[in-house]
């Protein structure tokens, strides 16, 4: 039932509002997202949040946890 809730629950935004794109423009260097994913947040589904997510975790440890 626990794993349930879990799911259930809105996936949180990981903007730390520190919005500065990096030198090629692409990802905000404070939370890792593309600018598609920064305009799109609040219109995906949450299943699309989660995908944002993972792919914000890879970023950042590609990245080296900056």
């Amino acid at each position: 039932m626990m794993q349930n809730r879990k799911q259930a629950a809105t996936a949180a935004s990981p903007c730390i509002n520190v919005c500065a794109l990096d030198s090629a423009g692409i990802l905000c260097r404070g939370c890792f997202r593309t600018i598609a994913e920064i305009s799109d947040w609040s219109r995906v589904s949450n299943d699309e949040r989660l995908r944002i997510l993972a792919a914000v975790a890879r970023r950042r440890e590609e990245m080296g946890g900056q």
